[in-house]
């Protein structure tokens, strides 16, 4: 009969390989990643000096892909599709002197960016994929959504151009507001009416998917938060803290537009965090009442003369028309 090893000593020595395995894996799947994306760099260059050495005019470009994927596969198998060899030939063009977080990036990622024909935008896509470590999946999703449009909007032409070199961190409260927020990964059908009470349920039931379309940064705190004053109980719908803004962020839900009471008890919500709960470390706590409506100028009108961190925005259930958004943002850059 075989023994049995349970001691301790014995638990470690098989922590110990599993982690030197799964490290090694690690530097094996970078190091092929990183010869994937010089190796595909450089069949684009090879095709892009071809093409300018003998002028190849446009109407024989396509006519030498096809022949590049026909030929290259014959010879390595999978890995030169068409599609592949298109992607490839782009990726030398729009990034002529390599990049330099390629090991940070799959190739996949770089085949999504590329799909994107505005270098701006691309750009933000990039940076903000390195900073929030985007899977393909969220990546896919934030661009469906047209994040870059939503969180671009709010800004003028050289906020959009730094949005982009720098991607997005929130600094400030407004800096939070997305125009609008997007929900539809809650599944929401469109001829159903949601009450409040179902909406933050599902936001909840959804609660990673949620993190991400707040932003990078967001911790649950609770759900119907309870404030009591003058002996009468209070309750904030959502409270987050932003571990990069330092601060409580209390989220009130309306499934209506927002009227003025809404920002009267908002403004209540925010005074009592700051008096009754943050610590001296933490910053002024913000608020945001989304809502499937709001009214700019009942907003302009009545938030102008609040002290406190306060911002309204929109929800929608469903995705954007991405048409219109990238229209109002060229209206910002063009003017």
């Amino acid at each position: 009969m075989m023994e049995k090893f349970e001691n301790s000593d014995y638990k470690r020595l098989v922590e110990k390989i599993s982690n030197n395995f799964i490290k090694a894996k690690k530097r094996a799947y970078k190091a092929i990643n990183d010869e994937l994306i010089l190796s595909n760099w450089e069949t684009g260059k090879y095709i892009v000096d071809f093409e300018q050495k003998g002028a190849v005019k446009a109407e024989y470009g396509k006519r030498l892909l096809n022949q590049l994927s026909k030929d290259l596969t014959a010879k390595h198998g999978t890995g030169f599709s068409r599609s592949n060899i298109v992607y490839m030939r782009l990726f030398y063009i729009k990034y002529p002197k390599g990049v330099t977080a390629s090991h940070l990036l799959s190739w996949s990622h770089y085949y999504e960016l590329l799909k994107i024909k505005d270098d701006v935008e691309r750009e933000f896509y990039e940076n903000q994929t390195l900073i929030e470590n985007w899977s393909i999946r969220e990546l896919r999703r934030q661009k469906k959504t047209g994040l870059f449009q939503r969180i671009a909007l709010s800004k003028n032409k050289s906020q959009i151009l730094e949005l982009a070199k720098k991607g997005y961190t929130p600094k400030t409260e407004n800096d939070l507001l997305k125009e609008p927020y997007v929900f539809e990964f809650l599944g929401v059908p469109q001829n159903q009416i949601l009450t409040e009470t179902q909406l933050e349920t599902k936001l909840l039931d959804n609660l990673q998917q949620f993190l991400l379309e707040l932003g990078k940064g967001f911790a649950f705190v609770g759900r119907q938060y309870r404030i009591t004053l003058a002996n009468k109980h209070n309750f904030v719908d959502l409270v987050f803290y932003n571990y990069i803004l330092k601060c409580f962020v209390l989220i009130d839900l309306k499934v209506n537009e927002v009227e003025h009471k809404d920002v009267g008890q908002m403004i209540t919500y925010l005074n009592y965090f700051n008096k009754e709960i943050i610590n001296k470390a933490d910053n002024e706590t913000i608020g945001i009442i989304l809502a499937s409506e709001k009214d700019d100028i009942f907003v302009e009108y009545a938030t102008a003369s609040v002290n406190n961190k306060l911002a309204i925005g929109e929800y929608q259930l469903y995705l954007p028309d991405k048409k219109v958004l990238k229209e109002k943002l060229r209206e910002i850059i063009d003017n």
